[in-house]
């Protein structure tokens, strides 16, 4: 299990190709450039926040780690701009288990090795330092993105939560949960290294398939 010292708190993650910071008022202006013209608040069965809505919405994350609910990350691509959000959220250190989610890249870096890092980072940070021995990850029905993207981690999916919870519209949202087990996570960092591997061959121009 992780001790409690791991979880009393927020660590910032690092790797080559990104650095997750926990989320500031400071980070306000590179997130609001992140979200660009607004494109990522289009798709109606997503949370990301408009430009115009940066500050709120770290507002709103702020105050869920002020509750011991989450911890809220800023995305930094390798030369310090910020691409992005994600946190971990709904923290349960007496099981212990966490969720991965609210997470948001500006569309330059999205399917990309930062990426990659990243989950790489959270999921290694959740199992190895934290002791955990479940991560989910949830996601819209209606996200189909989202939710390949979540099995191509090598999540497996739990079930479907009707009427879970609220789409930003109002509409009610179908969920869809996954999760990764303690026992899976080797396999799965081993294919979150490969995959990285294969990003930095791409990037070389030595990537045959």
């Amino acid at each position: 299990m992780g001790t409690d010292q791991a979880w009393s708190v927020q660590s910032r993650l690092s790797g080559e190709h990104v650095t997750l910071e926990p989320l500031s008022r400071a980070h306000a202006e590179g997130l609001r450039a992140a979200l660009g013209g607004g494109e990522l608040a289009q798709l109606w069965y997503t949370n990301v926040p408009t430009p115009e809505g940066a500050e709120a919405y770290i507002d709103a994350a702020l105050a869920m780690r002020d509750r011991g609910q989450a911890w809220p990350y800023a995305v930094l691509d390798a030369q310090g701009e910020v691409v992005g959000s994600t946190r971990y959220y709904d923290l349960d250190p007496q099981v212990p288990r966490l969720q991965i989610g609210y997470t948001f890249y500006a569309p330059r870096v999205q399917r990309t090795g930062l990426n990659t890092q990243a989950k790489l980072l959270l999921l290694q940070h959740a199992f190895e330092d934290l002791g955990c021995i479940a991560v989910g990850f949830e996601t819209s029905w209606f996200n189909l993105a989202s939710r390949t993207a979540i099995a191509r981690l090598g999540a497996k999916q739990d079930g479907v939560l009707r009427n879970h919870r609220r789409h930003a519209d109002g509409s009610p949202r179908d969920t869809v949960a996954f999760s990764i087990i303690d026992t899976e996570w080797a396999a799965v960092k081993r294919n979150l290294q490969h995959k990285l591997a294969r990003h930095a061959a791409a990037a070389q121009g030595t990537d045959h398939g």
